[in-house]
Parts: C-alpha cells; structure tokens; sequence
C-alpha cells in the first residue's frame, strides 16, 4: 500500500495546479486575441488545440478552479427561459443622418457654432465604418472580467445576453488580454460595440441550412441579431459571431484615460478589444478631405468581408463631446454619413393611403416584388402628396426604390423614357378613407390629418402603439386584438383596454379561458408602467421614447405636464418649441384631458412612484448635480439615489444648469467642464454634512444655473 501524500505537500501540488491552469488561460486568450482578433497567429493550428485541450483536462478533473471568464466557456451551454431586462449605465443613443456631402458640412458648422471660438483649433473627428449588425453593451470589473452584456434595446433598457456574448470568440473574457501587458484593467469599464457576421460567413451558414432542411436568414445583419438573442447559448456558440468594439461609455479609475475618441479606440486596441483598423482621423482645417474620403464610402464597402450601410464621423474630443450633448434621442456630436444607398427599379402598381395614430394621411406605394441588398420590398413610402406631385410619379410608371439609411424602402423618381401611355396621374383624397371625415392640411405643413378622434383606423393604431413594448408592454396584445376590440365596439378609447367586457371575450372563437387570463394579468401588470411609458403611450406627435423621458423628469405626474404652458416645456432641454407646441395642442383638447382623468380612475399610475415617505426632508430640491470620479463608500448609482431621495436631480453631462459637481477619484472631463463654467464641486462627505445638516457646507455657493 503507498504511503499517503502529505497534506503541505498535496496542498502544493494543488496551488502548482492553479498557478499551471491559470497560465493556461493567460495563453489560450492571448492565442485566440492573435488569431481571432488580430488574425496574426504565432503558433500553429495544433500547438493551440494541445493548450487548451490541456486546459480543459485540467479545470474537468480539479472543478474547484473553473472559473467563468475560462477560455473553455465560449462552447456554451445555458439555456434562458426569457431575456432579462438590463438598465445601462448611461444612455446608449443613435445618430441623425447626413445624406450628402453639403448635409455634412452644415453638420460641422452647428457644431462649429455651439462650441466656443477659443475651441475651434483644437476640433477633430474620428471616421468610423458603420457596421451592419447588432449592438451590444459590455461590462467588465475592477479585475478586468466580463461580467455583463446586453442589447442596445431602447437606448435605456436592453436584454440581458451575457451568456451568448461569451461565445463571441473575438470578445475578451478578461483584460487586458496579453499576459504581459503594462496596462491595467480599470475599476469599471463599459463599452459599446456591434456584433456582426461576414458576407461568406453568413453565406455558409445559409447553406448549410438549406441542405439540412433548416432556417435561412435574409442578410447577414438579421442573423447577427438572432444568433445572439438565441435563449440556447450552444446554438450561439455554432453562429460565426464577430465584434468590432468602438465607444467607452464608462470609465472608471483608468491610468492616464483618454481625451479623444482616437485615443479611446487606441486604448481599448491595447486592452485587447477588436478595433476597426478602418477607422480614420482627420483634423479640422482636413474636413474637405474627410468629405472626399467619406463621399467614397461605397468603395470601402465593395472590399470589406462584412457589410456596412455608411460611415460615422464622430467629433473627436471628448471635452468637445460633452458641450455638444445630446438632441432627443441622437448624439449631436456624431452623425451617420449615407450618401450612394442601395437602388434597384420596379414597378409601381398602385399608390394606397395609410391612417397614421395621430391622424396624418400618407402615401404608400404598391411595388412588384423586388430584392434590395437581400431583402424582398413589395411597398415603400412616397413621403406626402408634394413629393408624388413635383416627381410627377404616376401609378404604373418604372419607380426607381432605395432603402434609406439601408434600412427604409422609399420612391426617389419615376422613370419617364419607360412610359406607355396607361400610366395614370395620381390625386390625394380628401376624405379619411377609413372614415369619410374631411382631411385637412395646416399652413405650413406638407400632411394631411383625419381630425376625426373616433375614426377606426386612427384608434386602431393608437391602441396597438399604447399596448407595444416600448409604451404599456402588454403582452399577448398586438394589432389583431386592436382590430377585433375596436371592430366589435369594446374599445372607443384607449382608457377601454382597461374596462373590456371579459363575458363577451370568452364567448370569441380563440378565446378560451387559459388566453383570456393570461390577457387579463398583462392588462392589469401594465396599470403599474408609470407616467412616462403612459405618455409614450398617447402617441402625442414627436413625443417618442427619449422625448418622453426627458419630459417626466420635470414632472411629477401627467396632470401637472396638462397644465403646463408651451414656454415652460420648450425651455426643457432636448423638446424645444415644435413638440411643447404639440404637447400643448394635445392636451388642449378636452377629450384628451378626459381620458386621463379616465386612465386614472379605473388604476392606471399617472404619477410617479415615491420611493420614500414624503416626511423625508428634502435639502437638495432645486439642485441639479453631476458625479464624476469614483467615490469612497457610493457607487455611481447609489450617489444617484441618495440625491434624488432627497429631492435633488441628477444629469449625466455638465452644462450651465449644472449647480454642483461631485468628485471622487479619477474625475475625468466633467471636472475641466465644470471649472470652465465655475460650477463649485462637492467630495462624498460635503454631500453626506449637507444632508444631515439640511444646507449646503459653509462657504459653498452653488452654480448659477439658468
């Protein structure tokens, strides 16, 4: 019988064993960063397998070292039943476009205009592809793993795919990626990147699949999303996802962190991410080169292995960023260049009118079938009675489509050399041909209404815009039961999705008492949404998703936004004078006051939640603050809370509103912003004094403010 080993010297072999996995790891990433990241290996094909098949020997016989961030993860193997829901750190916004060279140009003399003169040597801009794929958010820790990845979503909320992102081969499961690098991981870093697939990739796969009698998708961007919302992380895992990485939204306790968006891509290059080597900068005084370069775009496009659908110019400091901000739901400081989009010639068999939800009466064209960047288009939008009537488009002509900003399909001409002469000239109706009720078309605009607030198409539209994800999220409810309920007289109005007569429900065919239920939990869940998703809901004109939420920060209920004047709304920043006028036109109407008055009546939360007791003294109301740096015993949002609980708001950028900036350490920008302005600054235990005490510290005076 052997002697028994030791307990120090199994102790031993047990660290030898760690330590041996854990250098198996730092390898196994940095090969794969070589190979699938930078595409340079330094090793061979089979050198690799002996690495990581040693790798998962190991981590199988001693389990207590497996570790979620291991290389051997990327095989998956979770399945979710749903997608959580994940809040992002900060707003994941889009972009306006510019679909000319001259529309790129008076893009960069507003932002000349809004930065001050003094700024104007030291502006830049960073070129960027703009990959056609899914994006994706990616959180990482103080010991550089990722922990966190979600989907864009509404630019606030996205689903939670951690699972599947670990499978993204190119995507670093802990930075920085080379073993020996002299940089490291911040205490927070959250990045935004795009998950995509390559032309022959996706070509591949869809052949496969056919021949395995199997899915196949329409473009390589519709299969990026699906195969990285798949609930089964394995079937991700089989799907040739790739990463481009190109913004940090969070940065947190970096060494020397960057200052421009160039310095920002070269950072996160050195930390291992997949940096697009397309990006380009340019200065300034360089713009009508980046003009001619960007106008090219479609030639970048015919040799890249992947599709883009145009190029970002980005404003390139950071500091610069800030002072720009944000418009509703764009950056004002980038823009989407998409000049030369995909065209293709069909015919135009008819021209149809559409009942929007707030009234307005477009054009829609009927097209034979025809294929545009590998999807089939049988309609697209004429834009309003205008745009047919100075083209002189006529129903039967040779159209010429594109899909605007690659994803819209709309008519740009006719083509008159192709006419027979049974083409016919096309006239807008004058009533609503829903319901019979007079159009009308205001000065100054190119649209026609249906004013009628009972007609069936508008109402039908209306409910399945309050009953959609992104307004009232109610489940099971979509534009069929919209058309049903209001067909049979059970819904006249919105606030009726709450009173539908359930004896009557259960007697439709389809409607047994198993879908009535279900139906009857989502409508109730729903009551509880809160006043901003009950505003994105009314479908008030330009009020969408941002614009919402930028409003219900001012107000505490919707009686109070009712009452409010155009003035008071236009002077919120990001609303402006068009939606505070139609804001005020909408609730002018006394229907309109009324059915709120109705929503809240039958259960309906019109007002926001208090999370506290309203006897909580409230030392900050009036404030508005900024939090910058990392603070000793708060995280970000818990400082968040602690303010607004007492009555203060807080906003994520420095402006002229702002009244106090909290610093912690490693302050970025928003400390330079903020002395710029002479807005005063506060540590974590000025806040803390301030609260308890009921006043500010002594000695400090708050910004002006506006």
């Amino acid at each position: 019988m052997d002697d028994p080993i030791p307990e120090t010297h199994a102790a031993e072999e047990l660290e030898a064993v760690r330590q041996r996995i854990e250098r198996l790891r730092e390898l196994v990433r940095y090969h794969q960063y070589r190979y699938y990241v930078l595409d340079d290996p330094v090793i061979s094909d089979a050198e690799f397998d002996a690495l990581f098949q040693e790798l998962v020997r190991l981590e199988e016989r001693y389990p207590q070292f497996r570790s979620d961030d291991s290389p051997t993860v990327r095989v998956g193997g979770f399945v979710a039943e749903r997608f959580e829901k994940v809040r992002h750190p900060v707003p994941v916004l889009s972009l306006a476009n510019a679909f000319s060279p001259q529309e790129l140009r008076e893009w960069r003399e507003r932002t000349l205009r809004m930065l001050p003169p003094e700024e104007h040597p030291r502006l830049g801009y960073t070129v960027e592809p703009k990959v056609d794929g899914l994006t994706v958010v990616l959180h990482y820790d103080e010991a550089g793993r990722f922990v966190l990845g979600a989907t864009r979503g509404d630019g606030y909320e996205g689903e939670e795919i951690t699972a599947n992102l670990r499978t993204v081969r190119a995507l670093p499961l802990r930075i920085p990626v080379e073993p020996d690098s002299p940089l490291r991981p911040p205490a927070r870093l959250v990045v935004r990147g795009e998950g995509y697939v390559e032309v022959a990739d996706f070509q591949a796969f869809n052949r496969r699949q056919a021949q395995e009698g199997g899915r196949t998708f329409a473009n390589p961007r519709n299969f990026a999303a699906g195969s990285l919302r798949q609930l089964d992380s394995r079937e991700t895992a089989r799907r040739p996802i790739k990463l481009w990485v190109y913004q940090i939204l969070v940065l947190e306790g970096a060494e020397n962190p960057p200052q421009t968006q160039w310095e920002c891509l070269q950072y996160l290059k050195a930390l291992g991410f997949p940096v697009n080597p397309e990006n380009r900068h340019f200065d300034d005084p360089e713009f009508e080169r980046l003009v001619a370069y960007a106008d090219h775009w479609q030639e970048l496009k015919e040799r890249l292995p992947y599709e883009i659908d145009g190029l970002v110019v980005k404003v390139d400091g950071l500091r610069h960023q800030e002072i720009l901000g944000t418009r509703g739901k764009d950056y004002r400081w980038a823009v989407a260049y998409k000049s030369g989009m995909q065209e293709a010639v069909t015919r135009l068999l008819d021209i149809q009118v559409n009942v929007g939800r707030t009234g307005a009466v477009t054009p829609r064209a009927v097209l034979e079938p025809v294929q545009i960047g590998g999807v089939t288009v049988t309609a697209a939008t004429l834009h309003n009675e205008d745009y047919i009537k100075s083209l002189d488009i006529r129903i039967g002509d040779f159209v010429v489509i594109t899909r605007a900003g690659g994803v819209i399909p709309q008519v740009v001409r006719p083509i008159p050399e192709l006419r027979t002469g049974d083409e016919r000239i096309w006239e807008m109706p004058r009533t609503c041909p829903s319901c019979g009720y007079p159009l009308v078309r205001h000065p100054g605009e190119a649209i026609w209404y249906c004013e009628n607030s009972a007609c069936p198409a508008q109402l039908v539209r209306r409910v399945e815009h309050f009953v959609s994800r992104a307004a009232m999220d109610i489940e099971g409810f979509g534009i069929r039961q919209a058309e049903l309920f209001v067909e049979l007289g059970f819904i006249r109005d919105l606030a009726d999705i709450y009173q539908l007569p359930w004896d009557r429900i259960l007697q439709l065919e389809g409607y047994g008492p198993k879908r009535v239920a279900n139906l009857q939990r989502a409508i109730q869940e729903s009551k509880g949404r809160g006043p901003t998703r009950l505003l994105i809901g009314l479908g008030i004109r330009y009020v969408g998703t941002i614009v919402a939420r930028l409003i219900m920060e001012h107000f505490t209920s919707l009686y109070e936004l009712m009452d409010a004047d155009q003035e008071t709304l236009a002077a919120i920043e990001g609303v402006g004078p068009k939606i505070a006028e139609s804001i005020v036109r909408f609730f002018g109407l006394e229907p309109n006051r009324a059915l709120i008055h109705k929503l809240d009546g039958l259960g309906v939360q019109v007002a926001q939640e208090r999370q506290e007791a309203p006897e909580r003294p409230q030392p900050f109301a009036g404030y508005t603050f900024v939090i910058t740096g990392t603070l000793p015993s708060m995280t970000r949002e818990e400082a968040r809370r602690f303010i607004q609980e007492r009555g203060g708001k807080v906003t994520d950028s420095v402006s002229r509103r702002t009244r106090f900036l909290v610093v912690g350490e490693n302050p970025g920008s928003k400390l330079r912003r903020a002395q710029q302005l002479g807005i005063p600054t506060l540590q974590e235990a000025d806040l803390r004094r301030w609260a308890e005490q009921g006043h500010p510290p002594e000695g400090l005076q708050p910004g002006a403010g506006d």
